[in-house]
């Protein structure tokens, strides 16, 4: 599921001050090769112990990721479901709890990137 109006579509800002921001929230970057990036939070539905991950991407617009001075966008915020051994599942509804935590800790990154 794409989360809209979070705010941080579009955020240019260093790797090394996102790197530094996202874990404060308990992101980490997860899966990255040279021009972007993948940070990932996970969440369990304590109801149902099911994983979620919420995940935004960035690309590199200046600089290469292993340099800390890189700059990145971000450029799409989404949550999923995880299944074994796929992967991330989309279309599957949220629950409000989760979706209420990613929306707090979303709002925590963005204040931090401000």
């Amino acid at each position: 599921m794409l989360i809209e109006n979070t705010g941080l579509n579009g955020i240019q800002i260093d790797l090394a001050t996102l790197d530094e921001s996202a874990e404060k929230v308990g992101f980490i970057r997860w899966q990255w090769e040279y021009t972007r990036a993948t940070y990932d939070l996970k969440l369990t539905d304590a109801g149902t112990n099911s994983d979620y991950f919420l995940r935004f991407s960035t690309r590199a617009v200046e600089g290469r990721l292993e340099n800390p001075d890189a700059i990145l966008t971000i450029e799409a915020v989404y949550i999923g479901r995880a299944t074994f051994p796929h992967g991330l599942e989309y279309e599957s509804p949220v629950p409000q709890p989760i979706l209420n935590t990613a929306t707090l800790r979303l709002n925590e990154l963005r204040q931090l990137l401000a």
